[in-house]
């Protein structure tokens, strides 16, 4: 399956992955969110569903922040989380971004190390009506 860069999607797609691997959906979110980001890398399985997709957002200058990096449970553990990350590094790099950050759950820590990202500190703010 090849990763493609701003490859085409409809409305629906995303929000079907993101409830597929137990996400919200969040469908007010799509397209609004193809729009802001600086770009978005996915993959297509034999019957051209969407099994993987990933973004970078940010200013577009010197930094990024990768988001919502996600894989239908039917293809995880088979490499494409890693293959949809190193696409959006690779176009990173070609966009001009220097850093690029991500959070990401403690047990998704090797993950990421093993994408080539390091372990850092750092912080994260949650509006008051999102806190549980």
């Amino acid at each position: 399956m090849n990763v493609m860069i701003n490859m085409p999607l409809y409305n629906y797609e995303v929000p079907d992955l993101r409830e597929a691997i137990g996400w919200a959906r969040r469908d007010q979110d799509y397209p609004v969110l193809l729009k802001r980001c600086n770009f978005w890398a996915g993959a297509r399985d034999e019957a051209n569903r969407l099994i993987a997709f990933g973004y970078v957002c940010g200013m577009g200058l010197e930094h990024g922040y990768m988001e919502d990096i996600m894989v239908h449970p039917n293809y995880q553990k088979q490499g494409l989380g890693a293959a949809v990350v190193k696409e959006l590094l690779s176009e990173s790099e070609r966009f001009g971004l220097e850093i690029v950050t991500v959070s990401y759950a403690s047990e998704n820590q090797a993950f990421y190390k093993a994408c080539g990202f390091t372990h850092g500190s750092g912080g994260v703010w949650q509006a008051k009506d999102l806190i549980t």
